[in-house]
């Protein structure tokens, strides 16, 4: 294999691997942001729940206030009975004494359902509010962690990136030209081995002569069918 075509097989791999690093990078920020999201929307469904409860609060204030209003209704025909000069009267504040305590114990059960409620909201946001804490305490510990991923992948690129700067300040710039416009179609399979006398870029069969040309490594040679750049793998002893 001549020196130019074992460049252009080294490139392209440095390409591969370092188009390789930002799915890693994605993986790992993915990770984190799920998390992240996670919070996000615990605080979400806390204060969903902290203002179901406000309104559950200001509905028994309500009816508070309505309870107030019928046992002093009902103190009021109270005192008004025992001045009531004839049946017709008494009766009269009978029914509308009877009226205030159906009402004041609606009131009552209105009160009971609407504690019940709180109670139940606030058990939940309790929940939610322990699990969330739970994951904020972990959250600084994985973010650490996160970070001496990113680091490290990160210095692994640099020593990838500085490889391939090496190289190609060897290269000529010509055939770096060609490699470059085959690789903006081809992205990583700019550069693919031949197996099976077919191109490993397109999978199509190429003729003998093109095959004995690849094989020999003397010339650059392109697939005839899809225009990558080929070469022949060595044979590992």
């Amino acid at each position: 294999m001549n020196k130019y075509l074992e460049q252009l097989v080294e490139l392209s791999k440095f390409d591969k691997q370092i188009d390789e690093f930002t799915p890693r990078i994605e993986n790992v920020e993915k990770a984190y942001k799920a998390i992240q999201d996670e919070c996000n929307e615990l605080s979400e469904k806390i204060g969903e729940l902290e203002d179901e409860m406000n309104e559950l609060r200001s509905q028994k204030s309500g009816t508070n206030a309505h309870i107030a209003e019928f046992s002093a209704k009902i103190k009021e025909v109270a005192k008004k009975s025992g001045s009531a000069k004839s049946e017709k009267e008494v009766k009269a504040l009978s029914l509308e004494e009877d009226i205030a305590k159906e009402q004041l114990e609606a009131a009552n059960e209105e009160i009971a359902r609407l504690e019940k409620l709180i109670d139940n909201k606030n058990s939940q946001k309790d929940e939610l509010g322990a699990k969330k804490s739970e994951l904020e305490t972990n959250l600084s510990k994985i973010e650490s962690e996160i970070s001496s991923q990113l680091e490290a992948i990160e210095k692994e690129r640099a020593e990838v990136y500085a490889k391939k700067e090496k190289l190609v300040g060897q290269m000529n710039q010509k055939i770096l030209t060609f490699y470059e416009k085959i690789r903006k179609w081809a992205h990583n399979t700019a550069v693919v081995p031949v197996k099976k006398q077919a191109c490993y870029g397109c999978f199509m069969q190429i003729n003998d002569k093109t095959f004995s040309a690849v094989v020999r490594g003397e010339d650059i040679i392109t697939c005839p069918h899809c225009g990558r750049i080929l070469f022949k793998e060595k044979v590992e002893a």
